[in-house]
């Protein structure tokens, strides 16, 4: 359930009082996990996974009647146009709005006396300031340029040299304090609702991105940590070969790695940001993690992911690094598609649960990793991920041979539609798997307009909320009933 799917008003889900009462009702449901997706703020495409920065926060999740009246009042808050439909996220009335309004009430608190009304700001600033500085500057230069990515800007500020980003940081010192108030702001306001729910019992399952951005603070200000050319540009990008997904493959577009340099550097960036990461959440998921054994590489400036070919990863290496730094962690490898030896080995090595997912398992041709009796016990089993259709479109969608291979796999012969939901469900909180998780557009029996993401499409994706009566007593009640039943509820 991500967090932009929450209901609520202004237009996006966020810390505000509708995520309390979700993490309640997880609670009275059984739940022990509540998984999100990356919290980064989204630049163009409003994906998650490509954000301004790796360590920052997307500052629209903050919520504004959090503030008082005398900060921000309601007329100010009733000027603004977040969208009409409460099912649905636009996008660009929140571009249009959300900052402007989050900075009247940062020029009342200003004016107040920040360090007065919030001794903690300034120590938060310096705590931070290894991703905080550059990311304010960046912001506010991104700004100051109408949105125009840094490696559009003039020679000196896009090449990050310190003697024309000094008199700009005089000149955008309001903007740059703005972006770093913000930012104080989300980390306060989500560490308070992360600890109401670890309070209840209920952890948070983060995701972190195996990529970042080409247009974002991280790699303008750090280009040696990627392969770029003496331009500044990438020498190659990231993406996947043609698949399922799509038949000319998935070009992210984002900077590979200099794996050189990071194992020089005793792969210290990494570190820092598999540490900052579990401050946000208790269990992280690592998106792409076959890339870290090999990943594809594509020309730079290529419209499709099919000229691309396979490169050699940090392998076991990184992952010993991190835990020697910061022990044992609780890792959950994203390990889909097609598996090479190399990567089972890794997953082997490292001991990290992979994930199984049911919609992936019943093609009658093969017999797969994801067919429900090859699920192992040390895996987080999953009906679909955010990138799949929920469980109500996708057998809608299903070929012929498929249905009836899964009608058959399943015993769905003669049930109800809704039943099948029921049934698939059960099934995957029956498996051997120790970890379940259920989305919740799959809970609500939802069709296609649930889907949070379609691979490959721009345009519609990331933009699903929950109706903000869905989770009702009934739906409660059943949750909890089943995770009781298949021994899964907390101590169990």
């Amino acid at each position: 359930m991500p967090i932009f799917s929450l209901p609520g008003r202004y237009g996006i889900g966020s810390f505000g009082k509708e995520a309390y009462r979700f993490a309640d009702s997880l609670k009275e449901a059984g739940q022990s996990y509540w998984q999100i997706l990356p919290l980064g703020p989204t630049s163009y495409g409003d994906s998650p996974y490509q954000s301004y920065s790796t360590f920052a926060g997307n500052p629209y999740f903050i919520d504004p009647d959090s503030f008082s009246e005398e900060i921000l009042p309601r007329r100010i808050k009733a000027k603004y146009d977040f969208g009409k439909d409460e099912h649905r996220i636009d996008y660009g009335k929140l571009y249009e709005g959300r900052l402007e309004l989050l900075y009247h009430a940062y020029q009342v608190e200003n004016y107040c006396g920040l360090e007065k009304e919030y001794p903690d700001f300034e120590p938060f600033c310096r705590d931070n300031a290894f991703w905080l500085e550059d990311y304010a500057l960046y912001m506010s230069l991104k700004e100051e340029h109408k949105g125009l990515p840094w490696y559009e800007w003039e020679k000196g500020i896009r090449e990050h040299d310190e003697k024309a980003l000094t008199p700009v940081r005089q000149k955008l010192g309001d903007r740059i304090r703005f972006h770093k108030w913000l930012q104080y702001k989300f980390y306060t306001q989500w560490g308070s609702l992360k600890k109401y729910a670890n309070d209840l019992g209920i952890g948070f399952i983060g995701d972190l991105p195996i990529y970042v951005s080409y247009d974002s603070s991280d790699v303008w200000a750090a280009p040696e940590l990627f392969r770029m050319d003496k331009e500044r540009r990438p020498a190659w990008v990231a993406g996947v070969p043609p698949d399922g997904f799509s038949s000319t493959g998935q070009l992210w577009g984002n900077p590979v790695y200099d794996w050189d340099y990071h194992k020089k550097t005793g792969y210290s960036w990494w570190i820092k940001r598999i540490e900052h990461s579990f401050r946000l959440c208790d269990m992280l998921r690592l998106d792409h993690f076959r890339g870290f054994d090999e990943y594809y590489c594509v020309p730079f400036g290529d419209a499709t992911a099919e000229r691309g070919h396979w490169e050699k990863g940090p392998g076991m290496e990184l992952f010993d690094a991190i835990r020697k730094k910061l022990g044992e962690l609780p890792i959950i490898a994203e390990d889909l598609g097609l598996l090479t030896d190399g990567v089972r080995r890794l997953l082997k090595d490292t001991g990290f649960p992979g994930m199984k997912v049911l919609e992936f398992g019943m093609d009658p041709n093969e017999d797969s990793d994801y067919r429900l009796h090859n699920w192992i016990k040390n895996s987080v089993g999953y009906t679909g991920t955010h990138d799949n259709q929920t469980l109500k479109a996708w057998y809608k969608e299903l070929s012929k041979e498929e249905l009836s291979f899964m009608k058959d796999y399943m015993e769905l012969k003669d049930r109800l539609m809704d039943e099948w939901n029921d049934r698939i469900i059960r099934a995957v909180l029956g498996s051997v798997s120790d970890t379940v998780v259920i989305p919740m557009g799959d809970w609500l029996g939802l069709g296609a307009e649930a889907r949070i993401n379609a691979p490959s499409t721009l345009g519609g994706n990331w933009s699903w909320r929950m109706d903000k009566k869905a989770f009702d007593r009934k739906l409660i009640k059943r949750m909890q009933g089943l995770t009781k039943l298949y021994s899964r509820l907390p101590g169990a």
